[in-house]
């Protein structure tokens, strides 16, 4: 089968899912940051931050989310620059970069994580609502949960521009009311010098606190190319991805560091639940989760459209969404600590892959005509010893395993394709 872009005729869906976005449907800067920072301004990252304020002074602390921020922004920027470049979905890219049939992998690793992703999120909502309004019954946890999933599984089925929107009105009012539970928690220790006078209660390693920054949007972060392909020009979307994975991701972690340290609680929505503004954390959890699980269902019905080689995103929208509410109702959230160590590790060495590879062979432009082979063996098995050595590295500990998938995977990559480069350029 030919590169994708021979099927421009056959695109059906507005979002072209499996086809370059044309030069007329890519979106102003405003939109794309606003899709982006929404996508990020998500309130469960607020809970890698509260393991940081307990373990850093305030000083180490800024230090630490510098530090990460500036690994997941800059590695996040190149796929999503790749991503304005080339019109393309991250699954997509993979056929050029795993070949035809071998890119199915990467559908199937990028959609079912964001399947179970969903899922776990749907649960979260559950679970919380049922905190809040002291259910305990578990239909009403699960009424909850299916008209949550509706609700963003439609908004998902708009595409873009549903994304658009929902980030547009709900993102900020959220920062509005995040920024306000800030000057709480500094009232709650007598302002900046008080919060710098917190003593840390629990010991982290630089390498660990980095690795749990890094960690938080590293997979979500893969499929970036999935929005900055709507980016007018490159630039725009590294700026994007910027504005989105540096400052947005960082301000939640922030946020949830500075929580832990005033009033030992992470996430903004109990912290909300504890000063009596049950109303507000409600608001603060759906519209928060609301607009961050839209995206993870546009991820897998892009994910999906590309596995069945279908010009249409929606069949496989509304099937992921079913299968993560059903996930949701047997209580997938409770082993989400396990869920995130498993993306930081497999997910992050295929976007290290796509951006060697880019780099080596397709930098000049994505040959149209040229056919692209079932399987590309040599960045299959580089992708497998990166996984694996970053799969080692958690095991033992060793350095930050995103960052070491992520640099083996591109090197590699890098040096065959320039090696091999004369029999495709």
């Amino acid at each position: 089968m030919s590169a994708p872009t021979t099927a421009t005729d056959q695109v059906v869906d507005p979002d072209y899912p499996v086809t370059p976005v044309p030069a007329h449907a890519r979106k102003t800067f405003l939109s794309l940051a606003v899709v982006l920072l929404g996508f990020t301004v998500f309130t469960p990252t607020m809970l890698a931050g509260a393991q940081l304020g307990a373990a850093f002074s305030l000083s180490e602390l800024l230090q630490v989310i510098l530090l990460g921020s500036l690994v997941l922004g800059v590695y996040v920027a190149v796929l999503g620059w790749i991503g304005a470049r080339t019109g393309l979905t991250t699954v997509v890219m993979s056929r050029y970069v795993l070949g035809q049939r071998g890119a199915k992998l990467a559908s199937v690793l990028l959609g079912g994580t964001q399947i179970g992703w969903y899922g776990v999120v749907i649960g979260t909502i559950g679970d919380l609502t049922a905190q809040a309004l002291d259910w305990e019954s578990y239909p009403s946890r699960a009424a909850v949960m299916i008209l949550a999933s509706v609700l963003m599984c439609l908004t998902a089925c708009y595409g873009y521009r549903g994304m658009f929107w929902v980030s547009a009105i709900s993102t900020p009012l959220i920062l509005v009311l995040a920024f306000w539970v800030l000057l709480r928690s500094l009232e709650e220790v007598g302002g900046w010098s008080g919060l710098a006078d917190v003593d840390p209660s629990t010991s982290m390693t630089w390498s660990v606190a980095i690795t749990t920054v890094v960690g938080t949007f590293v997979s979500a972060g893969t499929q970036a190319p999935n929005w900055t392909r709507f980016a007018r020009t490159g630039g725009q979307a590294v700026l994007a991805c910027a504005i989105g994975f540096l400052v947005g991701n960082g301000l939640m972690i922030f946020f949830g560091a500075t929580g832990a340290m005033t009033f030992g609680e992470g996430d903004f929505v109990l912290v909300l639940y504890n000063l009596g503004l049950v109303g507000w954390g409600l608001f603060l959890l759906f519209g928060n989760l609301w607009k961050s699980n839209a995206d993870t269902a546009y991820a897998f019905g892009v994910a999906g459209a590309e596995l069945f080689e279908k010009p249409s995103k929606l069949p496989f929208v509304v099937g992921g969404s079913v299968v993560g509410t059903v996930l949701a109702l047997v209580g997938v959230q409770n082993h989400l600590v396990d869920y995130l160590v498993l993306l930081g590790v497999f997910v992050p060495p295929l976007g290290g892959v796509i951006i060697g590879d880019f780099l080596a062979r397709w930098r000049a432009g994505m040959p149209e005509a040229h056919p692209v082979p079932a399987f590309h063996w040599v960045n299959l098995g580089i992708y497998a010893v990166a996984s694996a050595l970053a799969w080692l590295a958690n095991e033992t500990g060793f350095f930050v395993p995103p960052v070491i998938g992520v640099l083996v995977a591109l090197v590699l990559t890098l040096v065959a394709g320039r090696r091999g480069a004369g029999r495709v350029a």
